[in-house]
């Protein structure tokens, strides 16, 4: 009796200190001319989460633009302001089934699989996903096509706030945004050029929030 009060005892500790040592997510703030947009970073992809957070330290997005901007779609950044498209590697692939391309989704570019079936991501290049509001028939057509299964969360996002499921498995989702989805939309609006580039530049800095 006395070692199963123990044993009990014991495994509540256990559970305490593993809660208490669990990692917070880190809170990233991303300023442009337009406002600012809050994100966290997941603690299940810690590889692109790592070095997000290497970059920002670094300084790599000060004043780095988004150069690709597409409206319904994303925008994606990560070049740095010298023009170096990525710092020279790429990040292991942690795509995960519970993270997806809803709005605001924080996700990790990278080469076509043509050229990297293993769906390595760049190692700074990174997307926000404004996307657009499907319905079923969109999902099952995405679904019948690519053969991936969206959960019954996962529609019912994608049919209230919008998103680009045909992308879901195939990229890491590292991150979502918390606020500043109005940014999004106003970012996601500008005038774009040949290669969908910005006629007016937009920049970022990137910082941490502690």
């Amino acid at each position: 009796m006395i070692k199963n009060v123990l044993l009990i005892l014991g495994l509540i500790f256990s559970i305490q200190i593993m809660a208490q040592t669990e990692k917070p997510e880190t809170l990233v703030v991303i300023h442009t001319k337009f406002g600012d947009m809050t994100a966290k970073l997941y603690n299940d992809t810690p590889k692109h989460r790592d070095n997000f957070i290497k970059l920002i330290k670094e300084g790599w997005y000060n004043d780095s633009p988004f150069h690709r901007v597409i409206k319904g779609f994303m925008i994606q950044g990560g070049q740095n302001k010298d023009g170096r498209l990525d710092p020279g590697y790429t990040i292991d692939a942690e795509i995960l089934p519970n993270h997806f391309h809803k709005k605001g989704a924080l996700a990790a570019a990278r080469m076509g699989d043509q050229v990297n079936p293993q769906k390595k991501s760049s190692g700074s290049q990174f997307y926000i996903v404004q996307g657009q509001k499907v319905d079923d028939n969109y999902l099952n057509m995405v679904t019948s096509r690519t053969g991936h299964q969206f959960t019954d969360e996962q529609k019912e996002a994608y049919k209230t706030i919008g998103g680009t499921p045909h992308l879901d498995g195939n990229y890491t989702v590292f991150g979502e945004l918390l606020s500043g989805f109005d940014v999004l939309d106003k970012i996601a609006a500008v005038q774009t050029g040949r290669g969908d580039v910005p006629v007016e530049p937009v920049t970022m800095t990137i910082e941490i929030l502690e």
